[in-house]
């Protein structure tokens, strides 16, 4: 670990090390109370040196260059696997569950990235890796999460009140109206953890994107006011993705008749 005059802290590949051998500890309590978690833990602390140290090589080369098909190509990539993720996140899957998951989560997170870029930080040019990289990757990670628990929760709530939508459709109810409890708890839960973090940010924990800027010799004071915003982005992102997401997949279950039917 090497400090700078302004108290900037650099670490080095030892530092990271050491923080690498923590994990031991999560290993022990796996294997001690036989969670049968010790490969998984093992892959995933794997997985994480190596996808962030390939990502940041991949940063460094495009910041370095700043040219807007490069950085066009890595948002196309981070969102296909953002989509791709929400849909291995749902347990029951449906044909076209993939197209969902996408197109939820791409047009919320690009949504409220563009108005963050344009209008609220008014970046020049809006390509600017520095910036609309981070926040899109920031955007994504949250809303695909947001996404798959409400796609999660409408498609096991369709198969277990079958009966009961049923019956609301015979009693002249619209498909909407058949389902609409079902979407709005699907929303619901979708939204919790977003309004969890929210209701106790600053208070109870400090997010990660905060503090790695202060941690970097930021100023709190700007560190902070980025993390509202960010904050705000997600929540409005993770509205929008489980709410497209819950429209698209309600239309799923009905025929071109407006009869319900499991896929």
């Amino acid at each position: 670990m090497n400090t700078s005059d302004d108290m900037q802290i650099f670490l080095t590949y030892g530092d990271i090390a050491l923080a690498s051998s923590l994990i031991l500890i999560v290993l022990m309590v796996s294997w001690r109370l036989r969670l049968h978690l010790t490969k998984t833990l093992f892959m995933a602390a794997l997985r994480t040196v190596v996808q962030l140290s390939f990502i940041g090589l991949i940063l460094a080369w495009v910041f370095a260059r700043e040219q807007w098909y490069e950085v066009l190509s890595i948002l196309t990539i981070m969102t296909l696997i953002a989509g791709s993720a929400a849909k291995n996140r749902v347990k029951r899957r449906y044909k076209g569950l993939f197209i969902d998951t996408l197109l939820a989560v791409s047009v919320s997170a690009v949504l409220v990235t563009a108005i963050a870029i344009l209008v609220i930080l008014e970046v020049q040019p809006w390509y600017t890796p520095q910036f609309v990289i981070p926040i899109l990757g920031l955007i994504l990670g949250n809303s695909l999460t947001a996404i798959s628990l409400t796609s999660n929760q409408l498609i096991n709530a369709f198969y277990e009140q079958q009966a009961r939508i049923e019956m609301m459709l015979s009693l002249s109810a619209t498909p909407f109206e058949a389902v609409h409890e079902q979407i709005r708890t699907a929303i619901i839960n979708g939204m919790t953890p977003t309004l969890n973090s929210m209701l106790v940010v600053g208070v109870v924990s400090l997010p990660g994107m905060m503090t790695g800027q202060i941690l970097a010799g930021a100023d709190p004071t700007q560190a902070i006011r980025y993390q509202i915003v960010t904050m705000f982005l997600i929540c409005v992102s993770s509205t929008l993705g489980c709410t497209i997401s819950a429209l698209l997949t309600y239309r799923r279950f009905f025929n071109k008749n407006q009869q319900f039917s499991l896929p």
